[in-house]
């Protein structure tokens, strides 16, 4: 079976999540290609940075801007890499979906980073700044969370 990871974003312009996702170490792609994903999917949003599908160490790339609705790609994904909006965070989590969530530790009032706190202690996702991206990929236990 195809595992599918979702790079999912609330339909908002969040350049700094679209770069981190679209220049991920040849590690991270190499992690998620060992763990068994083999297709990516990218919203981009209004970020004028759009990902070439050779830069993904073997992984199957579908990128686009915007979706009416991306329904239909969380349900779809074994695993959905976010930002922790509360939407994005409420959709993946409400399709029963494997949440890993990105923090932008350079952001002085961090509200995002208060939910994703409460969700993790919840059980309910992982987090992780970009600075520990490769060590969270290597090490996480998707078993260990708890349905929303």
């Amino acid at each position: 079976m195809l595992r599918q990871t979702q790079i999912h974003f609330a339909h908002v312009l969040y350049p700094f999540i679209v770069l981190f996702i679209v220049t991920f170490p040849y590690l991270s792609w190499k992690l998620l290609k060992a763990r068994g994903y083999q297709h990516l999917v990218l919203q981009v949003g209004r970020s004028s940075i759009f990902p070439d599908s050779d830069s993904c160490h073997k992984l199957t790339l579908e990128a686009f801007k915007f979706k009416d609705s991306t329904a239909e790609n969380v349900k779809c994904a074994d695993l959905v890499i976010s930002h922790a909006g509360a939407g994005s965070c409420l959709e993946s989590l409400g399709a029963g979906k494997p949440l890993l969530v990105v923090i932008d530790d350079k952001l002085m009032d961090n509200h995002q980073l208060e939910l994703a706190k409460q969700l993790h202690q919840d059980s309910h996702l992982l987090y992780f700044t970009a600075s520990n991206l490769t060590e969270t990929l290597r090490t996480m236990d998707l078993s260990v969370l708890s349905p929303f």
